[in-house]
Order: C-alpha cells, then sequence, then structure tokens
C-alpha cells in the first residue's frame, strides 16, 4: 500500500496544497470566525481569542503548504513534508476523535475524521519510496 500511487505525487501534492490552502488556510488565517460560522461552531459574545487563535493556526497551515507546494513544483524536501503530513493527519484525526467523544465539537468536525484518515491513506499511497 505505502507508495502504490508514487509516481503521481507532484500532482498530488499540487492538488493537495491548492485545496487545503483554499479551504483552510487562507480562510482560518484571514476570516477565522467566518469559517468557524460554516463549520456549524456556536460563537461566544468576545471573540478577540477565538480570532487570534484561528489566525494562528491558518498561519501555521499556511507554512504546511509552502512544504507542501515546494515538494510538488521543486521536488525538495520530499520525505520531510510527506512525514510533516502524515504527523498532521494523524494528530487531527485523534483530535478530531477527542472532540467527538467528549461532545464538544459541531458535527462538520466529528464527520473530518473520516477526512483525516482518508488523506492520511492517501498520502502514505502517494509518498516516494
Amino acid at each position: 500500500m505505502i507508495g502504490i500511487w508514487a509516481d503521481y505525487h507532484t500532482t498530488y501534492l499540487l492538488t493537495l496544497g491548492t485545496i487545503t490552502t483554499l479551504f483552510f488556510g487562507l480562510p482560518l488565517t484571514f476570516a477565522p470566525l467566518h469559517w468557524a460560522r460554516l463549520m456549524l461552531w456556536k460563537l461566544p459574545q468576545e471573540t478577540d481569542l477565538a480570532l487570534y487563535f484561528g489566525r494562528c493556526v491558518g498561519v501555521f497551515v499556511l507554512i504546511v503548504e509552502y512544504f507542501i507546494f515546494q515538494s510538488g513544483v521543486n521536488g525538495t524536501h520530499l520525505a520531510f513534508t510527506f512525514e510533516l503530513l502524515n504527523l498532521v493527519f494523524t494528530l487531527m484525526a485523534l483530535l478530531h476523535i477527542y472532540g467527538a467523544i467528549k461532545r464538544i465539537q459541531p458535527i462538520t468536525e466529528t464527520l473530518e475524521i473520516g477526512l483525516w484518515f482518508g488523506l492520511l491513506a492517501l498520502n502514505l499511497a502517494c509518498t516516494p519510496l
């Protein structure tokens, strides 16, 4: 299974980078509360802290995007990028499982568990050996 689609790693990285930049990195960086409302989060009256944390998360997503695009375009940092993505996808799945067990997140976040495990499987399948 690991690396079965390794020949497509460039297409995979560029597609993944584009989608995650548009749907996570940029919205979280520049409009975190709008993104949160779309994901069905209930927002408190005081939102400054939520805005701050949302922007911080967005910036970290954009850092990951940088490595995705560097690897996809130039072929640099491939091993690091795939290892980083394995960690991101695994830890995001575990974070969402925790939220589901504690019942502290909207259904949209619980449904993301499948997304993160799917991305992990796809990442492993596209990992160059």
